[in-house]
């Protein structure tokens, strides 16, 4: 038998094969943060995928990037994800939240308080982001005090409750795709002179503090984390000892037992069997883009326990079933991914209905 179809223990969770629901960003919930109405029913059709991991979702104002992400650090947003979290776990599956700050990638035009994006130093990214009024510049951003940045730490104390409470069987603690905490990691996002830029310890320095706080909070058998060594996207630079930060950031993060570590990963095939060997909880792989055959590569090579899928997901709500059969799969409709409603979101027809 295939090792996809084994069993695996994650956190106190034990789910039934290797394949998971990797985040990705729908842009369905409403002007407040609260998930929309259908995404109980986008998740729950989802569920025997084992393990979800959510959208990402901030934790704060500041968290926010783009137009209509959820939240999760008021009441409301707690009742709102009490709704997806009850049915994932009526259809048989567990649901980590994941929270995103994005920091530099944000517009004022997409956040509650309209404020300048705050970020590790005061450099603008090079892209730009979608508004309600079109494409737009990403502004330079403001450099975060020092009292700032154990105010996000709390945040993100704060937003690992709130999930709890919420229903949330853990949180996955975003450190990839050139959100805040990557930029703390980047050279080209951090020049701080401070305890958190400079060398590789201190870069690494608010990712460990972030983590601890949420292990502190909800424990460590419910807190998993992603990264994204050599990803560029929104324009990252980690420069020549990015690997350097990846070795020691795991290796911190190990110490904490964490349920598992996610890593997104472009290629750099060397690192990843380091990371395999320094990680010895579940690790899960992500290779966007992979063609199907090659869905179970890291599990027979011992270089994954698990694998996220996105897209086909997204787009197949019972990919499990179309993979034990060997079924054909929905095609993603990319001009549905981001915003609107049921069409392209709870619409894509399974096998037996």
């Amino acid at each position: 038998m295939s090792k996809l179809w084994t069993e695996l223990k994650i956190g106190n969770m034990i789910l039934p094969h290797r394949l998971a629901m990797a985040p990705m960003t729908r842009s369905r919930a409403l002007a407040d943060g609260v998930p929309g109405e259908l995404t109980a029913e986008y998740y729950g059709q989802r569920a025997s995928l084992g393990l979800i991991i959510s959208e990402g979702t901030q934790p704060s104002d500041d968290g926010q990037g783009y137009m209509n992400t959820p939240g999760i650090y008021t009441e409301a947003h707690i009742e709102g994800w009490k709704k997806i979290t009850s049915r994932v776990h009526e259809e048989g599956g567990h649901i980590f939240i994941q929270l995103m700050h994005v920091g530099r990638i944000s517009h004022p035009d997409n956040t509650p308080h309209h404020r300048q994006p705050v970020a590790p130093s005061a450099i603008a990214p090079k892209v730009e982001m979608f508004t309600a009024e079109g494409m737009k510049e990403a502004p330079t951003p403001r450099a975060f005090s020092k009292e700032e940045i154990n105010e996000v730490i709390q945040e993100f104390r704060t937003a690992a409750s709130a999930a709890i409470k919420a229903g949330a069987d853990g949180v996955e603690i975003h450190g990839a795709n050139g959100y805040l905490i990557q930029q703390f990691l980047s050279e080209n996002a951090n020049q701080r002179n401070d305890e958190y830029g400079g060398t590789i310890e201190n870069r690494a320095r608010f990712a460990i503090e972030v983590t601890k706080a949420v292990v502190d909070e909800i424990g460590a058998d419910k807190t998993g984390f992603r990264i994204s060594p050599s990803s560029t996207l929104h324009d990252i630079e980690e420069g020549e000892f990015g690997p350097d930060v990846y070795r020691f950031l795991v290796a911190e993060l190990k110490k904490l037992d964490l349920a598992y570590l996610h890593v997104m990963h472009v290629g750099n095939e060397p690192l990843l069997k380091e990371l395999r060997q320094l990680w010895s909880n579940p690790l899960l792989v992500n290779r966007a883009g992979r063609p199907l055959e090659q869905l179970t590569t890291d599990l027979d090579h011992d270089l994954a326990d698990v694998v996220p899928v996105g897209s086909w997901a997204l787009a197949n709500p019972d990919f499990v079933e179309r993979i034990k059969n060997n079924a054909s799969l929905n095609d993603p409709d990319r001009n549905t991914f981001y915003g609107g409603g049921a069409e392209g979101y709870t619409d894509y027809p399974f096998l037996s209905k």
